[in-house]
């Protein structure tokens, strides 16, 4: 079953840079959501676009097939770790066609803001 885009865009990104609460859930944070429904491993490139600065990239993240990956932002190191408090936006290219939906976790108050939307499909 292919379902799913092979190029996908999230024009939205910011990591809050500090946060409220203990432990590695509630850690101020932005997510992409990577589903591969299909039966060959997907091998994305992502790239990271800034304001002011040169794109960065590209990042190499693997799913395998017929699973779900919960990518958090914050947890990219290679080629660069994402800067902290800075506006920024992304690109995904799949060779296989997958589902990305974008999430951020803002803790930065006792109350808790989530966001969750899917991101733009090409």
């Amino acid at each position: 079953m292919e379902i799913g885009k092979k190029i996908w865009a999230i024009a939205e990104g910011y990591i809050p840079a500090w946060s409220n609460g203990p432990g590695r859930e509630f850690v101020s944070h932005e997510a992409a959501c990577i589903l591969n429904a299909n039966d060959t491993e997907a091998h994305l490139q992502l790239t990271i676009y800034f304001s002011d600065k040169e794109p960065v990239g590209p990042y190499k993240i693997t799913v395998p097939a017929k699973r779900t990956l919960h990518l958090r932002f914050n947890d990219l190191k290679e080629p660069q770790p994402i800067p902290l408090g800075t506006d920024y936006s992304s690109v995904f290219v799949s060779d296989v066609p997958v589902v990305i939906q974008h999430t951020r976790l803002d803790s930065r108050q006792d109350a808790n803001a989530l966001l969750s939307t899917i991101a733009f499909a090409q």
